[in-house]
């Protein structure tokens, strides 16, 4: 066990090749377990330790998993569609702006934002973000939990009890449903994380309404229909992914996420200058770079659902570098999670676009998660009808 540095040599007193043997197992045993317990206090912690200059087993991605090198990889520039919310607020430049929000989710199942006043938060809570991560291991380790279901949690990996192969992440989650019942249990250091955490929780939540409102008008759903979903909206779910990537050893043989989609409506994700995330997109993966000053958006697994396959829920991952950190906060948006989703009764047609997926809700998708490998698109898969 390199990474831990354990001393694995025979008791030269033991009283035979029989015995030996025995203690050799016992240690090698012992040994595992310790490792075992080092990697599930997380990425950071391991790298905190120092000496870290190859990969531990437990990351290693079999070679069909393995990212491809960075400059095999097409990037995005000119790729996912960039959509002004300054043009959709405008009278006059609604109409077209919608028409290519429309063709974003349908098309591309992402693009990225611009226009969305969301810039001083954004850098403030991507500061106190890294400010968290750069706490020392007691302080961070008090909020762990091997708990999925658990509102405020610090962990590693993606499901790091049935992942058979860890991912290079450490994340900080948090429920953000009712802020002001939720905040009192979130972490109180660094001092202003409680007060930028839910100022930045608020603007996203804000715009992920303006957002919703826009691509159910672009969906042609309207009236009744559209009011109901805008009201679950104000009432939803929201949740924070609040994510550090060290910089990695051997950054070809791992990744920082595996390839998944987003159970909700839709996800609004802040990042710093750094590469990382990856789209699939006509069976390639495109690395996305981020365009200063924008938020990535992407459609979610109960969103495909509800326009009944019109709008994408696309795979996506996240790879690391062998010389930078990277910060990234998720804000994933949805309905209330008691609220059932199916397809909207305006989208389906009998004779021309049958409805395509069964009914949710947020406790089957919570069900999946604890009981499969969190990788890939299983969970989206086992909702669908029909499949062309």
């Amino acid at each position: 066990m390199a990474i831990l540095g354990l001393d694995q040599t025979l008791n030269s007193n033991s009283s035979s090749p029989r015995h030996a043997s025995h203690q050799q197992r016992l240690r090698q045993e012992d040994a595992e377990e310790e490792e075992e317990k080092l990697l599930l206090k997380g990425v950071r912690h391991l790298c905190e330790r120092g000496g870290i200059t190859r990969l531990p087993a437990r990351y290693v991605l079999p070679p069909s998993d393995r990212p491809a090198a960075p400059d095999q990889l097409p990037r995005t520039s000119g790729l996912i569609p960039v959509i002004d919310l300054v043009r959709l607020r405008a009278p006059a430049e609604r109409a077209a702006a919608l028409a290519e929000l429309d063709a974003a989710c349908r098309d591309y199942g992402f693009f990225q934002v611009v226009g969305h006043g969301l810039d001083d938060g954004g850098r403030g809570m991507l500061d106190v973000a890294r400010r968290f991560f750069d706490l020392p291991f007691g302080e961070r380790a008090r909020h762990m939990s091997p708990d999925i279901r658990a509102p405020v949690r610090y962990g590693t990996s993606f499901n790091q009890l049935n992942d058979g192969v860890l991912c290079w992440r450490d994340f900080l989650k948090l429920v953000c449903d009712d802020l002001a019942a939720v905040v009192p249990s979130w972490p109180d250091a660094p001092a202003d994380l409680r007060e930028v955490v839910s100022a930045y929780a608020r603007s996203s939540r804000r715009l992920f309404k303006e957002l919703m409102e826009a691509a159910l008008e672009a969906l042609g759903i309207s009236g009744p229909g559209a009011g109901e979903v805008l009201a679950d909206c104000d009432a939803g779910s929201q949740m924070l992914m609040v994510n550090c990537f060290p910089a990695c050893p051997e950054p070809d043989l791992t990744l920082g996420m595996p390839p998944h989609s987003d159970y909700g409506f839709l996800t609004i994700l802040l990042q710093d200058q750094v590469n990382g995330l990856e789209v699939r997109h006509d069976d390639r993966w495109v690395l996305v770079d981020p365009l200063p000053g924008s938020l990535v958006v992407n459609v979610g697994d109960h969103f495909e659902m509800y326009s009944n396959g019109r709008y994408k829920s696309v795979l996506h991952r996240v790879r690391v570098n062998s010389s930078r950190s990277r910060i990234s906060v998720a804000s994933l948006h949805s309905l209330p999670p008691a609220r059932v989703i199916g397809p909207a009764p305006e989208l389906v047609n009998d004779e021309n676009n049958p409805r395509r997926y069964m009914d949710t809700d947020f406790a089957t998708f919570l069900d999946y998660l604890s009981s499969a490998e969190g990788k890939h698109k299983s969970f989206l898969q086992t909702r669908r009808l029909i499949t062309s």
